[in-house]
């Protein structure tokens, strides 16, 4: 039986990739390093923050020791609050989605943003309420495609609703193949969603949706019949 479902943020809700991307962008463009949409998308989108730096600096074979790589993660997250002033964040059909599950199943999130990143656009969207636990980049010491942050959301949720949970009665909601790894790596079943990247690319995926009107209550509980 499917009792919970666990969402991605970026990339399911917020629709933030490319104003992270411009954030990464910018910060590195003061490291005097060039970095593309395309690179981003291709090598790093999986990664939290200091995920980003750590394997930019390895791919263009630079030193950046942990206080440092701390400093541009702060730089970035200022970066991408001025941005996120200029743009809207959620993906169409968000909230919508969001109040249909929520009605149903206790919910949560399991990204690699930072928290008070994901805070800003719930409460800018009267979201946070739908929400029984959210963990953040700083809330595991591993981040995705390792299966650490839907471990913790699990456990949560279980804290959260007053009762055990297994990974097996979770579905997680992802855009990417680093988070399919992820939730499947801790017994989740999947759900891709067609955001950023193309069907072909989220084939580790149980199922693939092309958008977020697409998912609904009928559509989880499609796992149950497994």
């Amino acid at each position: 039986m499917i009792r919970a479902v666990i969402f991605d943020f970026d990339g399911v809700i917020a629709n933030s990739e490319p104003l992270h991307f411009a954030a990464f962008r910018d910060i590195l463009e003061q490291q005097a390093i060039t970095f593309s949409e395309p690179q981003y998308y291709a090598s790093y989108l999986g990664y939290d923050d200091a995920g980003v730096f750590r394997a930019v600096a390895d791919d263009r074979h630079v030193t950046w020791d942990a206080e440092a790589i701390a400093v541009l993660v702060e730089r970035k997250a200022e970066r991408l609050a001025a941005i996120e002033h200029e743009h809207s964040m959620l993906f169409p059909g968000a909230v919508a989605a969001i109040e249909r599950l929520a009605a149903v199943f206790p919910l949560a999130i399991a990204s690699g943003a930072l928290k008070a990143e994901i805070l800003r656009v719930l409460k800018s969207n009267q979201l946070t309420r739908h929400f029984r636990a959210i963990v953040a980049a700083e809330d595991t010491p591993a981040s995705k495609p390792a299966p650490d942050p839907y471990l913790q959301a699990v456990a949560w949720l279980s804290a959260a609703i007053g009762e055990p949970l297994a990974g097996a009665e979770c579905v997680a909601v992802e855009d990417s193949r680093w988070g399919l790894e992820s939730a499947r790596a801790a017994g989740l079943h999947t759900i891709g969603i067609t955001h950023s990247y193309p069907a072909s690319s989220l084939a580790a995926a149980d199922l693939v949706i092309a958008d977020l009107d697409a998912l609904t209550p009928a559509t989880v509980r499609t796992f149950e019949l497994d």
